[in-house]
């Protein structure tokens, strides 16, 4: 018999015979039946008394031979509070805190899914600022897809602690931006764009001029994969070609280990490295952009560059000599480069989210600009656009060929950011690659500033904003269609001020972006982002009055980078973000018709967060025909 039989057998002859002795493990014994004689009395004095018996619900029976101690029922859900009352700890500035308990205990948040009727209308009552996030707009339906997650607690009251916070905010008057936390990071913010000096003056050490570039938040670098420094935002080649080296030899490391090295953190900053055939492109930021982000700002710098080499020029150079000094044949595009590296660094919305705007206009309008592109258009145009203030008016192009926004960013780079083209008058003629359209060659581009050609003083046109021109573009395939271009330039220009297409395009312009305050009146909104996802453009309020300086502005283009960062993270399956600072209190909310990115002040309650951003969707879809361009020409 094997040594597993035989003690099966012996269980089963313990079983049959009574239980067995185990002195040595303490155990709970069962009351003895009646009748029942102790023989081991005596031992038993010796042995400590037994432990109390274990809280059960199953009665004792003298009987039973097993009994299983049932434990006493949990509560429904996991929580971290010592007792089943909800106490809340209430922190304030000198550093006391007060505990006390809700007058209400709040229920669980909503797990379900349910579409736009999952999210639960909230308690509406008299004087109070709550309403539902569910758009009433019957074409929004998107067949559950949209969590109900702020369901669960938008629709509880406010809390003791969130009333007395709210309270406190308001008494002190933090309704306005709060910079206190980002000292160490934004201060002296509207130096970041001063130019470090050049290597060798007398004015400046060479100790001060390294200072002054480590002191800069944001820094992009292009080398060739031979450690040729090819293009830096900030310092000259000789200022920083030992950290050159320091990168091109921390890549290679990587590389020669099969391991392609993407990112690292090094002194509270974030170092991204993207490669592009014979480039290596550097992206450090210390203003807590997520990697996905300085990638596709990278990538527009790559694509800048492409505009003015075209990918094969690229790899031929480097195919021939891979030694080869790019800075030559990109001589003259520093200034381009540049404008675009300030953009990001300043915050750069349509990079964001990859979207373009367009001036809103009525439909009845836009729709007799559109039929006079139609109608002039000359043979040889592949795109034509008019563009005012910055965005996009209307446009004209092949069935099968959309513009790509990356193209137009960075036509609008070239246009509205950088002052060359601008500086050579009211006509120019440009051979430009637009990597998104076709990265293998060049198109020509015929640029023309309406009003630009209508002033007489050349110094008064350069102080002019760019926000104030109006611009026609019009691109082609064929290098010698200058004339017939600018033949049609005339032609439509001459119609829309005949049809009064120019005053109302000069109308909406001066009257700028509308204010939130206009989309809801007596919202607590400072500033929201509505993206159009089917139709890739946003639009977005006036940024005044809440941020008007450059430091407002990137405070509040960090905060719309955290929100996308948080929603459109890998593996993220959020549909409604919440987020509370000091400074704000914001809302990111993505469904596949829209992503809306909302803020607010402080003191803000959440209910009145959700009930803008309702607002502002039902709004939203109502005027989509004026301020997207829908179906094109």
């Amino acid at each position: 018999m094997s040594d597993a039989t035989r003690s099966q057998s012996d269980r089963q002859d313990a079983r049959l015979e009574g239980p067995v002795e185990r002195p040595e493990i303490p155990t709970i014994e069962l009351q003895a039946a009646e009748g029942e004689v102790d023989d081991h009395a005596s031992e038993e004095e010796d042995k400590p008394p037994p432990l109390p018996p274990r809280p059960t619900t199953v009665a004792h029976h003298p009987k039973a031979p097993n009994v299983r101690l049932v434990r006493p029922r949990l509560q429904a859900t996991a929580t971290t509070a010592v007792s089943r009352t909800d106490i809340h700890t209430q922190s304030y500035q000198d550093g006391s805190r007060e505990t006390f308990a809700a007058s209400k205990q709040s229920s669980p948040p909503s797990t379900s899914w349910g579409g736009w009727s999952s999210i639960r209308r909230l308690k509406i009552q008299e004087g109070s600022e709550s309403a539902s996030i569910k758009s009433y707009a019957p074409t929004l339906d998107t067949g559950g897809d949209v969590e109900s997650l702020l369901g669960g607690f938008l629709g509880q009251d406010q809390t003791s602690g969130w009333n007395i916070l709210n309270g406190q905010l308001e008494e002190t008057g933090l309704q306005q931006v709060d910079t206190s936390e980002d000292d160490g990071i934004l201060y002296d913010f509207e130096q970041e764009f001063d130019e470090v000096g050049a290597t060798g003056s007398e004015e400046t050490s060479e100790e001060e001029l390294l200072a002054q570039w480590k002191s800069k938040r944001k820094h992009f670098l292009i080398l060739s994969s031979a450690g040729k420094p090819i293009y830096n935002r900030h310092g000259d080649d000789n200022l920083i070609s030992g950290y050159i080296g320091i990168i091109q030899t921390i890549i290679s490391f990587y590389e020669g280990a099969q391991d392609q090295l993407k990112g690292f953190t090094a002194a509270g900053a974030r170092f991204v490295i993207m490669s592009q055939g014979p480039l290596y492109l550097v992206a450090i930021s210390r203003l807590g952009e997520s990697d996905p982000q300085l990638r596709v700002q990278l990538e527009a710098l790559y694509m800048q560059m492409l505009s003015t080499l075209t990918l094969p020029n690229l790899t031929h150079l480097f195919s021939n000599r891979p030694s080869t000094d790019l800075r030559r044949p990109l001589q003259g595009t520093e200034p381009l480069l540049s404008a675009l590296a300030d953009s990001f660094t300043r915050g750069s919305v349509p990079t964001l989210f990859s979207a373009l705007e367009c001036l809103k206009i009525r439909k009845s309008h836009r729709e007799v600009i559109n039929n006079t592109l139609l109608q002039k258009r000359c043979e040889s145009l592949l795109y034509g656009l008019v563009v005012a203030g910055g965005r996009l008016v209307s446009v004209v192009r092949p069935r099968r060929h959309s513009l790509h926004p990356s193209d137009l960013q960075l036509i609008f780079n070239m246009l509205f950011e950088a002052e060359g083209v601008k500086a050579g008058g009211g006509e120019n003629w440009i051979p430009l690659c637009l990597p998104g359209f076709n990265k293998n060659g060049y198109l020509y581009m015929y640029v023309s500033f309406i009003d630009g050609e209508d002033r007489d003083n050349h110094n008064e046109r350069n102080r002019a904003s760019r926000h104030d021109e109006i611009t026609v573009l019009l691109i082609s395939a064929n290098k010698e269609s200058f004339y017939d271009l600018r033949t049609m330039r005339d032609a439509v220009v001459e119609e829309l001020e005949k049809n009064g297409s120019m005053t109302v395009i000069k109308a909406a312009i001066q009257k700028g972006r509308f204010a939130a305050t206009d989309i809801v009146p007596g919202t607590v909104l400072h500033h929201f982002i509505y993206k159009s996802r089917a139709n890739v453009q946003f639009t977005m309020p006036s940024y005044n009055p809440h941020f008007t300086t450059l430091l407002a502005r990137r405070k509040l283009l960090s905060l719309y980078h955290t929100l996308h960062a948080s929603v459109h993270a890998k593996n993220a399956h959020l549909k409604v973000h919440h987020c509370i600072s000091r400074s704000f209190i914001s809302l990111a909310w993505i469904t596949p018709l829209f992503e809306l990115y909302c803020v607010a002040g402080p003191s803000a309650s959440r209910n009145a967060l959700a009930q803008s951003a309702n607002k502002v969707v039902q709004w939203a879809r109502r005027e989509e025909e004026r301020i997207f361009i829908i179906g094109g020409a």
